[in-house]
């Protein structure tokens, strides 16, 4: 059976309230007093509750990461950047996964708020076609700070961290113009969120720069899982005019390329060329070279969790200066851009 404040104040002598002030180091016990009670802790092995100091408190030390793909490395090295910082403040951390699911979503936020947390770090999975009065009402009336993490939410400003797509696109896709490829697919992420966007329009953009026409049927709307990457890829090559290489937008989206490509027996880059947007690590694992473009995510949970703490210790729960931090992703070659005639 678990010790309470009660068997401690029994075991001591004094009152419950006498306890709870030893506990929390507020307001005035005779040294005599305060022994007994450390004594009584002592022996009793007793270990007082977190979340019972936090109601006392009226806060917790704990902040709120809500991401929307947990099994996703990219959102995985976040949380680490995330951890890291989080480690040097002393501060938990509570790890909510949405499964891109705007209700669990939700419900998470409510979760977090009832929790006493400090502030929250949140990349939302909320598209510009899901936003409703309760989802807006709740996350801008949790009354902490709220940071977020490579994502938007419309209609509301906060700070955040955010990535620079569509640099990082138009040097995927240029690389591939340099190797001497000018039928260039793109497998898009989901067209409501705003990454997905500014990826298209950083390939748009390096066809423009280089008089390469814009070809629609190039251009395939995926939504960031393997599985539609996965059907794509079989349809890009059943075209007659088919593409010489193909941008995909997202990691996951990558491992469904590769996939039909080993079922049609397509070799990389001789029969096909490809860049993804963020590191496989299970590619590299496994000796499987492929170029990327790759975003800086420990960099980018670390920035956040600074950005966060800055906020928390200027004392202010909402800031009339919206800051924003992009950082510049990089491209690692492998060799899966070439073009072998």
């Amino acid at each position: 059976m678990a010790v309470t404040i009660d068997d401690i104040a029994k075991a001591a002598g004094v009152s419950r309230a006498t306890v709870s002030r030893v506990l929390n180091d507020s307001g005035y016990v005779k040294d005599e007093t305060r022994k007994k009670v450390l004594k009584a802790i002592k022996e009793l092995n007793y270990t007082p509750s977190a979340i019972a100091r936090s109601l006392s408190k009226k806060k917790t030390n704990t902040i709120g990461v809500v991401v929307p793909e947990i099994n996703n490395p990219f959102f995985g090295e976040i949380i680490k950047g995330v951890n890291q910082v989080a480690d040097e403040h002393n501060l938990n951390l509570i790890l909510c996964n949405t499964d891109e699911d705007v209700d669990k979503e939700l419900k998470a936020l409510k979760l977090l708020k009832e929790q006493r947390i400090q502030g929250i770090l949140i990349t939302p999975t909320s598209t510009d076609s899901d936003y409703n009065s309760e989802y807006l009402w709740t996350i801008e009336n949790l009354g902490i700070p709220v940071v977020l993490i490579d994502g938007h939410v419309k209609y509301s400003n906060f700070n955040g961290v955010f990535i620079d797509h569509i640099k990082g696109a138009y040097d995927a896709v240029k690389t591939l113009i340099d190797e001497g490829h000018e039928k260039i697919a793109i497998i898009t992420g989901r067209m409501d969120s705003r990454p997905a966007k500014e990826r298209l329009a950083g390939y748009k953009k390096a066809l423009k720069m280089h008089n390469i026409p814009i070809r629609e049927e190039y251009i395939f709307y995926g939504d960031y899982t393997h599985e539609k990457a996965y059907k794509i890829t079989k349809e890009i090559l059943k075209m007659k005019d088919r593409p010489t290489a193909i941008f995909v937008s997202s990691n996951m989206m990558v491992l469904g390329c590769i996939k039909a490509f080993d079922e049609e027996n397509i070799q990389i880059p001789k029969d096909m060329a490809i860049i993804g947007f963020d590191k496989v690590e299970v590619l590299n694992i496994i000796g499987m070279n492929i170029s990327f473009i790759n975003g800086p995510t420990i960099e980018m949970g670390k920035t956040a969790m600074n950005m966060l703490i800055d906020i928390l210790q200027s004392g202010k729960t909402t800031e009339t200066e919206i800051k924003t931090i992009k950082l510049l992703p990089q491209l690692v070659l492998k060799g899966s851009e070439k073009f072998i005639e």
